[in-house]
């Protein structure tokens, strides 16, 4: 390319020129090279990174980059688990920590506007202060944010019943990659006035523009949250559950599961405690006003009681909170067991959930790792996970082969590559064996609107 600039004090010298002095790292702190992919050894490398202080300074930035051929990593909380927001050598990472700013509650509207660097948790907290409701939950909420949320299309146990961000948005301020900054959608909850551009860049990683500022559709706030949890003997019996859950009339907000292992992992943080033979459990929750979600919470309890070796139904904020602080922390119990883990999001026709654990014990029991899954039920994903010492490079050579091998389950359980992680950088060897006519029709997308291949290359589309 024309003009191409690969010096990195150079690259530092113009963006300076674009946002201040102290608004450019080169060189490029470590933190922003990497993400949440744990064990994986995923480091990227940057000429240098931006931190825009509103719309306008991305769309120089955006602009700058275009020109010069330099590829643009946009990057939120760093909290993805795919390497979509890992940088390689000759890029720069556009990070938005600074396009937060106050923004607009319209509570007699349900809406509301944010800065994409906005956390996810910030948002939610000042959804609740106005009487309104944002539903996609991911469990990394006080770190990420908004603009990634939507970047990557999060979800979280909330969105069996509400839905993952896309299903929230109502608009977006996007640059796209050649530095035009436009609105897509708006503040009228109905729009058919143009394709939907909106949809497309939600989920799209960063490869089709850069997300400053979101418009989201809110809901009035619930008054109760009712969870209901049950244990199980074994794994046939809780599947047998959660079929019940899907047969009883009631539409739960959460849906989750945990198998054997994620249990005896997190057990000691359960509030209460659980039965030593527990192998399997299944959480449900109600949310909404007080009279219809005790209804519903009871018709929850009815569906998961037969043959359940303890079922806990909390009923004060104080234990409702302290219930989802456990299962939000499985995660962390998990890594805790051996030091280290490699997790995919899976996802499967709920139908065929049962299968896919099986499978996940298969590859694990081949490649001789210990293996565990939990996951959100009613949306058929499991973070099918191996268990492994970091420090232990066989182990890590036998987990990273097993992990690699959980992307089949999808293809042949008529299920999808990734319900909530993305595609990033990981699994790009996966996304390559999709229908090549829907791999050639999304490659089209991307160079229509990123003809020159700047806007995170070698993430999300595999190489044509």
């Amino acid at each position: 390319m024309s003009g191409e600039i690969r010096d990195a004090a150079a690259v530092a010298r113009d963006l300076r020129r674009i946002v201040g002095d102290a608004h450019v790292l080169e060189p490029v702190p470590a933190e922003l090279l990497q993400d949440a992919t744990e064990t994986r050894g995923v480091r990227g490398s940057a000429l240098a990174a931006v931190v825009p202080a509103d719309a306008e300074e991305v769309a120089a930035v955006v602009r700058w980059a275009g020109a010069q051929g330099v590829p643009v990593v946009p990057r939120g909380g760093g909290t993805g688990y795919s390497g979509g927001a890992v940088p390689d050598a000759g890029s720069v990472v556009l990070s938005t920590d600074r396009l937060t700013g106050p923004g607009r509650l319209v509570p007699e509207a349900w809406r509301g506007t944010f800065g994409a660097g906005t956390t996810t948790a910030e948002v939610q907290r000042r959804c609740l202060e106005a009487g309104l409701f944002f539903g996609p939950n991911p469990g990394s909420a006080e770190s990420c944010r908004i603009g990634g949320n939507v970047a990557t299309n999060a979800g979280g146990p909330r969105s069996f019943r509400h839905g993952s961000t896309r299903a929230w948005v109502g608009g977006l301020e996007v640059v796209l990659p050649g530095g035009d900054l436009v609105r897509l959608g708006g503040d009228a909850r109905k729009s058919v006035e143009t394709l939907d551009l909106l949809g497309l860049v939600c989920g799209s990683e960063g490869t089709l523009g850069v997300v400053c500022e979101v418009t989201l559709r809110l809901q009035p706030a619930p008054e109760i949250a009712l969870p209901v949890l049950a244990v199980y003997p074994d794994r046939a019996t809780g599947l047998r559950a959660i079929a019940a859950v899907m047969a009883c009339g009631v539409v739960p907000t959460a849906l989750e599961f945990l198998d054997g292992g994620a249990l005896r992992a997190s057990a000691a943080a359960f509030p209460g405690g659980l039965p030593d033979d527990a192998a399997f459990a299944v959480l449900a929750e109600a949310l909404g006003t007080t009279e219809v979600a005790r209804l519903e919470a009871a018709a929850l309890a009815d569906a998961l009681a037969d043959d359940a070796l303890a079922l806990r139904r909390p009923d004060s904020r104080a234990e409702v909170d302290a219930l989802w602080r456990w299962r939000d922390g499985v995660s962390l119990a998990v890594v805790a067991a051996r030091g280290g883990k490699l997790s995919e999001d899976v996802v499967v026709p709920v139908e065929r959930l049962g299968e896919a654990l099986e499978s996940v014990d298969r590859l694990g029991a081949e490649h001789g790792v210990p293996v565990t899954s939990w996951g959100h039920a009613g949306d058929g994903i499991l973070h099918a996970t191996v268990l492994v010492d970091r420090s232990d490079e066989a182990a890590l050579a036998g987990a990273r082969g097993a992990a690699h091998a959980m992307l089949g389950i999808a293809a042949d359980l008529g299920g999808s590559l990734s319900g909530e992680h993305g595609i990033g950088a990981v699994k790009l060897a996966g996304a390559a064996t999709l229908d090549p006519a829907v791999l050639a029709a999304q490659r089209a997308v991307k160079d229509a609107l990123d003809p020159r291949g700047i806007m995170n290359p070698g993430r999300k589309l595999p190489p044509g």
